[in-house]
This record gives structure tokens, sequence and C-alpha cells, in this order.
């Protein structure tokens, strides 16, 4: 496995256990909140029982909501190639430019190789299309900032 190869694998599971984690801890709040509604007895004074029942079940809609979420980012994730090899930029790209350095994937922020940083991007954020299908040596104009891409793996 050569080194571009490497970093690409590196990020990606990096942007894997990312997911996991989102995960785990929406499942904590799911089965937390289960737990909540199960637990409250009917003897519990009327109104404000069922205030605190209707809040545990707006909570758990919104805990599917953030499931169903990271389940299409899972998805996306599924269809990046780590060993798949281009001169322009596309999904699963690692992009060296003057200015920062990227992994169009998924939205999980910052994440390290070594001694440098990447940001992980959706590819659907606003600088991801501003750099998709573009190649190296490329010059790219952002929020009055302008950088040239360097590298594209």
């Amino acid at each position: 496995m050569n080194k571009v190869e490497n970093i690409k694998q590196v990020l990606y599971n990096k942007c894997v256990q990312f997911t996991k984690n989102r995960l785990d801890t929406i499942n904590k709040t799911i089965e937390e909140l289960q737990e909540s509604l199960t637990s409250e007895t009917k003897s519990s004074a009327g109104d404000k029982h069922e205030t605190g029942r209707a809040m545990v079940h707006l909570e758990r809609e919104k805990a599917g909501e953030q499931l169903a979420e990271i389940q299409k980012v899972n998805q996306l994730l599924a269809k990046i190639s780590t060993e798949k090899r281009s001169n322009i930029i596309g999904l699963g790209s690692v992009v060296f430019t003057t200015n920062a350095n990227y992994y169009i994937a998924i939205s999980a922020g910052e994440l390290e190789y070594g001694d440098q940083k990447f940001y992980a991007i959706s590819a659907n954020t606003p600088i991801a299309q501003l750099v998709l299908g573009k190649k190296n040596g490329d010059q790219i104009k952002f929020r009055n900032q302008e950088f040239t891409i360097t590298n594209v793996n």
C-alpha cells in the first residue's frame, strides 16, 4: 500500500469511527428515553405526567431522525473506495491546497494524519462544491481567499 492510499484509508477509518461514535450516542439516547417512558407510572399527577410523556416522545422522534441521518451517512461512506485514484476531485478524494487539506467524504470535522490536518467535508458543502471536478494546479476563490490545489489523490 503506498502512502497516498494509506492516507485515504486512515482518513476513511477516522470517518467510520466518527459515525460509529455518533450512532452509539444516538442508540444510548434512544435506550434512555425508552427506559424513561416505561418507568413512568400512571400514578403521576395528570397533566404534568402527560406533558412529561409528550416531551419524551418528542425527544424520541428527534433521536429517530438523527438515527436515520447517520444511516444515510453510513450508506455514503460505503460508496467510497480508498483504493481508487483520480487526478480529478470527487467523492473520496484527498485534496491538498495552499490553504488547507480536505478529505471529500462526510462532515466529520478536523482529522489528523501524522502532523497534517485534514478537514473531512461532505460533497455538498460550499468548499467541496468549488473543488469537485477540479485538478492539480487549479485556483479556487472561497470567501475572499484564493488558493491553489497542490495535490489530488
